[in-house]
């Protein structure tokens, strides 16, 4: 059921991106007079699953959901009509257009993608607000995984700035590790300030690894509830103990603990538990998954969580920051791929962009991915690659500043070169996504 919630949620986000990115090319399509001969939402290789025609326009759905498409009558792409350039160009037609105009149009796409982003993120703000966790509430500190260890952080360091830079917000320090390639981490760590340099390596080890749990914040273990048939509860442990270590070893905090226990698959161990005043002694068959069965109180409990409220106006410049801050950073994401030792290895598909959705639905969380995703689709479609919008921008730009048009012949090879490297692309993602799922 969780995967299905996943699926529908994708498919959902992506038919609101391909239909408002088709939309716009249509949109400045028609304005220039521009005929539009198909709308397509998903391709539609040798059938559609519906189509109809209104005016000279056949609007339809495919059954192949890698995006969607509009078919601009005289313009080279993907359906590759070669008769129709053969013909004498007329009016209507793309290629008729002054070049100023077809640029407008091709831009068309990405420049309503952005103002999706923009659009979303100003209700999303109205509505709910931003809430955030500041980097200095974090009471008991942060906790590392051995990815974080080797970075040379430390359970209970505090982190007070990055390269200097104070992050305000907990959960963007990761991003902002890799996004900024970080030097150094500055931490309190006992009461004195430590300059942590982080080693050579250790960002290319994050962008490979996506690792979510190299760098947590520390709560109390306090039972909440149990799973049904819980080691824990068997073992007579009830909600509200603390659970503080493990054979006489002092685990005083949940993700400690967590990796703590993963010692003792398939074994006998004693948990400690704190109850009220006293110090009980649980002995406990640990099963072969390292989970106890028990669901730890929310961190909302113990770390002092904000929220940024927008009233009226005040969301509408939030918002457009929030998008550009977003093309910024897949910007940088982007830049990543050819600065950072093998961090190709983390580029993904579908499989990779359905597992960002929650496995619930949560319309705050799918309308914030959906944001992310159209500043993804925007700033992906205006790469200056063959058959991407970007391309087409790239060769018209070309003709704009030397007042000379690439030949319809030039134009269907680049169509072809575009097409090529894009699948292979498609593949590859894809591909490493199963590889991924092979690994694990």
């Amino acid at each position: 059921m969780e995967i299905f919630v996943k699926i529908v949620q994708l498919l959902l986000s992506l038919s609101i991106l391909v239909i408002f990115h088709e939309m716009g090319h249509f949109i400045a399509a028609k304005v220039f007079k521009t005929r539009v001969e198909k709308f397509y939402l998903f391709f539609d290789p040798w059938f559609s699953l519906f189509k109809i025609k209104k005016g000279e326009t056949e609007y339809g759905v495919g059954w192949l959901p890698l995006g969607g498409y509009v078919k601009i009558s005289g313009m080279i792409d993907e359906s590759m009509d070669k008769e129709q350039m053969k013909q004498p160009p007329q009016p209507w037609e793309f290629r008729s257009k002054p070049a100023w105009q077809r640029l407008i149009i091709m831009l068309g796409g990405v420049t309503v993608n952005l103002l999706l982003a923009i659009a979303i993120y100003i209700i999303m703000l109205m509505a709910w607000g931003e809430q955030y966790l500041p980097t200095s509430a974090l009471k008991y500190g942060i906790s590392v995984d051995s990815t974080g260890y080797q970075m040379g952080l430390r359970n209970g360091d505090n982190i007070i700035s990055i390269d200097n830079k104070v992050v305000e917000d907990f959960v963007a320090i990761p991003k902002t590790l890799v996004l900024e390639e970080a030097k150094t981490i500055q931490v309190i760590r006992d009461g004195q300030k430590v300059n942590i340099v982080i080693p050579d390596g250790s960002l290319s080890k994050l962008i490979k690894y996506q690792s979510t749990d190299f760098l947590s914040f520390r709560i109390p273990f306090v039972v909440a509830d149990f799973s049904p048939g819980a080691p824990a509860k068997k073992a007579g442990i009830l909600t509200n103990d603390r659970i503080i270590g493990i054979n006489n070893t002092l685990y005083p905090f949940f993700g400690e603990f967590r990796k703590a226990i993963q010692q003792f698959k398939n074994k006998e161990a004693i948990v400690m538990v704190l109850r009220g005043n006293d110090t009980l002694r649980m002995k406990l068959n640990v099963p072969s998954t390292g989970l106890i069965g028990v669901y730890s109180k929310p961190p909302t409990d113990y770390l002092q969580f904000r929220t940024k409220s927008f009233k009226g106006l005040t969301a509408i410049p939030a918002g457009v920051v929030k998008a550009f801050q977003g093309v910024g950073n897949y910007v940088k994401s982007i830049k990543l791929l050819f600065s950072q030792e093998k961090a190709y290895e983390s580029v993904g598909g579908f499989i990779a962009i359905g597992s960002i959705f929650p496995s619930t639905w949560d319309w705050q969380a799918f309308w914030h991915l959906t944001a992310f995703l159209s500043i993804m689709l925007a700033v992906l479609n205006v790469l200056p690659i063959p058959a991407l919008d970007g391309g087409h921008v790239m060769f018209l730009l070309y003709e704009i500043i030397f007042r000379r048009k690439p030949s319809d012949k030039f134009m269907e090879y680049a169509q072809i070169v575009g097409m090529v490297l894009l699948f292979g692309l498609l593949i590859f993602a894809n591909g490493n996504d199963i590889m991924k799922l092979f690994r694990k």
